[in-house]
């Protein structure tokens, strides 16, 4: 019997050990989380363009296949990759990040660059287009946002990497693991939310009780501006993340100057500004990091767009000449 008790002892005691690991690594998890919620809120304004212009019955499951793709993202190509990376050569993560940073400046520069030129894409062509093919169109629409979510994701989970860098390599990858399921539940469902408010608002609508039916026709009638924000707000967050990264990376890489005129600008702000100080200095630095995304955005757009027209106009004017060069032999015939 003394012998049972004895077991019963062990297994208690395990179990109590267990339970203290749970909660060490959900305290950390959740202080990873909070560390990257800017990213996370930047991922929630960004993915609900994706679904702009798609058929309502399918809004659900686009959203699905989105979550989908960010998970695989999270665990099966980054998170095995920053561990390595953490573990035998650090110093690579910050370089491979500030690749991705650029991705996301190049990404909400060139959308600006669409709207200010009228380059945009014909909304009645996508259409088309989508009616023509709507399981291909869904695969681009799907691909598009997976790519951006790549970048955030990555961001996300190497800002949740650093502050749990002090824990052994398996308690790492279990906190992370945490950090990328919580996180993308939770930003695919808030996003999943507000694309179907509108159909929440039509429900609303149709019943008899008027108060009720008043929210949801101002549901609907909020919806379509709701979005149009979120799709700038997306914009804006994809020159923030990308300017900070590189900022951040850059002065970790030993180019100081530019995230010091930011962050001594941000301190400025700070003691000038007394109960608001806090909130208008991380404004500061949010606009300054926005302003260097937007910068280096358009530079790498203008060598994205406008070398191959050059190159394109070079080849169009040596083409001509060379037909110019043959018309006195062809009127010599």
């Amino acid at each position: 019997m003394s012998g049972l008790f004895a077991l019963l002892d062990d297994v208690a005691a395990l179990v109590r050990l267990t339970a203290s690991s749970l909660d060490d690594v959900a305290g950390a998890a959740g202080r990873a989380g909070a560390k990257a919620a800017g990213v996370v809120v930047d991922d929630a304004a960004v993915t609900p363009r994706y679904v702009q212009g798609l058929r309502p019955e399918r809004e659900l499951s686009i959203i699905w296949r989105i979550a989908k793709g960010s998970l695989r993202n999270k665990l099966l190509i980054i998170l095995p990759v920053a561990l390595l990376l953490s573990q035998f050569a650090p110093w690579l993560l910050t370089p491979i990040l500030m690749l991705g940073g650029l991705y996301l400046c190049y990404e909400g520069a060139e959308k600006i660059w669409e709207k200010l030129s009228g380059h945009e894409p014909d909304p009645e062509a996508k259409d088309e287009a989508a009616a023509a093919d709507p399981e291909g169109h869904e695969r681009s629409v799907v691909s598009g946002a997976v790519r951006t979510d790549f970048i955030l994701s990555a961001e996300i989970m190497v800002i949740a990497l650093n502050e749990v860098a002090a824990e052994g390599f398996v308690s790492r990858a279990v906190i992370l693991a945490v950090v990328a399921v919580a996180i993308t539940v939770l930003v695919y469902g808030v996003v999943a939310l507000i694309v179907k408010m509108d159909d929440a608002g039509l429900a609303l609508a149709a019943r008899d009780a008027g108060a009720v039916s008043a929210l949801g026709r101002g549901l609907v009638r909020a919806m379509p501006i709701v979005l149009s924000v979120l799709s700038v707000v997306g914009i804006a967050a994809m020159l923030w993340v990308g300017g900070h990264i590189l900022l951040v990376g850059a002065d970790e890489l030993g180019l100081h100057a530019p995230y010091a005129l930011v962050h001594h600008v941000e301190l400025l702000v700070h003691d000038a500004t007394g109960a608001l100080g806090g909130f208008l200095g991380w404004l500061t630095n949010t606009v300054g990091s926005a302003i260097v995304g937007a910068v280096v955005g358009a530079l790498v757009v203008a060598v994205a767009h406008l070398v191959p027209r050059r190159r394109a106009t070079g080849t169009g004017d040596h083409g001509h000449d060379s037909q110019d060069g043959q018309d006195p032999a062809d009127a010599s015939r």
